[in-house]
């Protein structure tokens, strides 16, 4: 908020589910830190369409709409992207047939729509009964999505591709972060040209204008790069890492109001 005001910015913390908001009175609507949205899909997703028509949401409708689910990762996989191997499932039977075609005997279970590692752990295959305990916990909410458990991410993290206005800025490692734990972050980092290119080529399935958006990757066991999650609706964009991101966001904004 500081730095908008250096920038000659008037800018306020609204709360999306307040009801009282007159929307239209805004020049500009950007969503930072909505992490209760999971909780709250129906009415989140209302909200979004509510203010789409005054054309001053950013990231836009359409793209909140499409990231919400983690099955947007079925649609970058159809488009070549490579993804940590996922399974989504409705039921306890294609969790089972997902664990015997694929030979999974390490896994995280976890909601398609979530936030902050909300219900997602990780599981042996000796642990199954409680696997599946857990997974009827999420379907009785909300999809579910399984996949195979990435020893490298234990060792060293995954990398965070942070993107402001069209640019890579800098890259975070975060630590591994499942249900009830607090997140582990690195400073900045400089991504390799192999991040750096997959980034590129996920981000590049975007069609629409964006103004910031976050690409989280995992190493595989052969050394590889396969993408976890690109989150275009309210990601830590670690602006406190760097200041020339910050800064950028911050131009961004203000070339949207002018």
């Amino acid at each position: 908020m500081g730095a908008l005001a250096q920038a000659g910015l008037s800018a306020e913390l609204v709360a999306w589910e307040n009801s009282e908001t007159d929307w239209s009175t805004y020049d500009l609507i950007v969503l930072r830190s909505t992490w209760n949205y999971y909780e709250f899909e129906s009415a989140f997703r209302s909200f979004v369409d509510r203010i789409a028509p005054l054309g001053k949401l950013w990231n836009s409708p359409s793209i909140v709409q499409t990231n919400l689910d983690k099955r947007y990762l079925l649609g970058l996989e159809e488009q070549g992207i490579p993804i940590v191997p996922t399974r989504f499932v409705t039921s306890v039977e294609q969790f089972q047939e997902a664990l015997e075609e694929t030979g999974w005997t390490r896994f995280v279970v976890k909601p398609t729509v979530s936030a902050g590692s909300f219900k997602t752990r990780v599981f042996e295959i000796g642990e199954i009964h409680d696997a599946e305990k857990h997974l009827l916990d999420i379907l009785s909410a909300s999809n579910a999505m399984v996949q195979v458990y990435m020893p490298k991410v234990a060792e060293g993290g995954e990398i965070a591709l942070i993107h402001i206005d069209g640019d890579l800025m800098h890259g975070i490692i975060k630590y591994p972060r499942y249900q009830g734990q607090d997140e582990r972050v690195s400073d900045a980092v400089q991504p390799n040209s192999a991040q750096a290119e997959l980034a590129a080529k996920v981000i590049g399935t975007v069609t629409e204008p964006w103004l910031y958006a976050r690409v989280d990757l995992m190493e595989t066991e052969e050394g590889g790069w396969v993408l976890s999650e690109m989150e275009l609706i309210e990601p830590s964009l670690f602006l406190s890492q760097n200041p020339i991101a910050l800064n950028r966001l911050v131009q961004a904004i203000a070339s949207r109001v002018a």
